[in-house]
């Protein structure tokens, strides 16, 4: 199951919101929050405003009532160029440059993991550290070890 939110209209240029979204994309809901909680860009902040819609969208959705948040990931999360404004600004010996004041629509669609999946990806950070473990001893000199 999946649900989606999209926020159309957004005062700011399809180029700028994308490196926003770009770093969620594929994430689990619970990070993807705290990436754009702490990013810098002012891009951030609607993109929050449309997971969170998301979120609560397949929170809607499910007849069992509330789901567990953490099993929620990013299925899909992508910006599409809106109408942009012209205005005409002045320029040097009479001329006029056109101005384009650029919008986006931004789409979030938000899925559930299944168990197994998630339990993969559970155990597989503690798995990498038991292999950097036994790289790091395995690359000790032979003298240094009787030390």
């Amino acid at each position: 199951m999946e649900a989606r939110a999209l926020n159309r209209y957004i005062s700011t240029s399809p180029r700028k919101m994308r490196l926003v979204v770009d770093l969620i994309r594929g994430k689990a809901v619970e990070d993807a929050l705290t990436i754009l909680h702490f990013a810098p860009k002012h891009a951030a902040k609607t993109a929050v405003k449309v997971l969170r819609s998301a979120i609560a969208n397949f929170q809607n959705k499910d007849e069992a009532g509330r789901v567990d948040t953490a099993t929620l990931y990013v299925k899909e999360a992508y910006v599409n160029g809106g109408a942009s404004m012209k205005r005409v600004m002045p320029a040097p010996m009479g001329r006029a440059f056109r101005i384009r004041k650029r919008s986006n629509h931004v789409t979030i669609i938000v899925g559930q993991r299944s168990i197994a999946v998630q339990q993969r990806k559970a155990a597989a950070p503690k798995e990498k550290a038991a292999v950097a473990v036994k790289s790091k001893e395995s690359s000790v000199h032979p003298k240094q070890k009787s030390k």
